[in-house]
């Protein structure tokens, strides 16, 4: 175009200002042409994203709501597993096998042993995210299928090993533990797990940002803020799925203090590696293989010798090992130090 216009200008045919003219129109026109390209990647993004929301929300549930299900107002009291049998795939190996445990009200059952044995799906069956292929599950004398999930869910509290944050406050992601709370209540819980102090210690306080899935925060805050929300839930049971296998000593110690004063108000199942943290547990299983290899207290499984002894030992081992350094020291050389 200048090339051209340049040698209309020499014979006199067009001028410098239409040249400049010319090449602005191109340049608008090109605009309009620049945005609808945008316009249209944004829209094909959108209708993916579209598509994956309604595929969701079309999606049936595996487990609904039987007939005539009921909320009894609450789901405080005796827990069994009578004969419970699953497996995640029909075929498949069972994951349970004729899996019985009574738990009383209030009780803390602490649930051990190797990947994979089925420590995770008996708290799945417990939140009825699953049920059992064979047997049944009580909760307070009743088949817990003939309770809503509404009913169960609801009040059951929940702590993974990586806990999960909105995009927004801190307080408002307490808050979802229990909508209705005050700011009093939402204070006060995390006065309870240890978490206040580290809190306040941001120029915004409570109202401080946490970033898209909580990424401006350590593992540690998120697992204490997580848990100041099951306790701002009050629930009725209480599950804590290896919520210290990722933080540190400091803040391992706060989450247990925090533990005792959630578990002391519910019946709860807490799924450890960290055997230090589940000493206090009324009743510890040790789960091989979708059974019961051992149950007892910490002290009586130990006095036993067997599987749970095993793991105690080697875990305080290594951990002492690890604290300690004793075989990692370079050993002294008496000869050259006394040369």
């Amino acid at each position: 175009v200048v090339w051209f216009g340049g040698s209309q200008a020499e014979t006199g045919r067009m001028t410098i200002g239409g040249i400049q003219a010319f090449v602005s129109y191109i340049t608008f026109m090109m605009w309009p042409i620049q945005d609808i390209a945008r316009v249209f990647a944004d829209m094909q993004q959108a209708i993916a994203s579209a598509e994956r929301m309604f595929s969701l929300i079309d999606s049936k549930p595996q487990i609904e709501n039987r007939p005539k299900s009921i909320d009894p107002g609450t789901i405080s009291g005796d827990i069994i597993f009578d004969h419970v049998t699953f497996r995640y795939e029909e075929g498949e190996e069972p994951v349970l096998a004729d899996f019985n445990v009574h738990v009383k009200r209030g009780e803390t059952i602490a649930l051990v042993g190797p990947t994979g044995g089925g420590k995770s799906t008996i708290v799945n069956l417990l939140c009825r995210f699953y049920e059992p292929n064979e047997g049944r599950i009580y909760i307070g004398g009743r088949d817990y299928t003939s309770l809503s999930l509404q009913a169960i869910q609801s009040r059951i509290g929940v702590v993974l090993q990586t806990p999960h944050l909105f995009s927004g406050s801190i307080r408002e992601n307490l808050r979802y533990g229990r909508l209705d709370a005050t700011d009093t209540d939402v204070e006060e819980s995390t006065k309870v797990v240890g978490a206040y102090d580290f809190i306040m210690r941001f120029d915004k306080g409570f109202d401080t940002e946490v970033g898209e899935g909580g990424n401006l925060l350590s593992v540690g805050q998120k697992q204490l803020i997580s848990l100041a929300r099951a306790v701002l839930a009050k629930p009725e049971v209480f599950v804590m799925d290896e919520a210290t296998s990722s933080v540190d000593t400091m803040t391992e110690v706060l989450i247990q203090k925090g533990m005792e004063t959630l578990l002391n108000n519910c019946t709860s199942f807490v799924i450890a590696h960290r055997l230090s943290t589940i000493k206090k547990a009324n009743r510890i299983l040790v789960i091989e293989g979708g059974r019961i290899a051992e149950i007892g207290s910490h002290s009586d499984l130990l006095k036993l010798r067997g599987k749970y002894y095993q793991l105690y030992t080697n875990q305080f081992r290594h951990q002492m090992e690890t604290e300690l350094n004793i075989f990692k020291e370079p050993a002294t050389d008496t000869t050259n130090a006394l040369a």
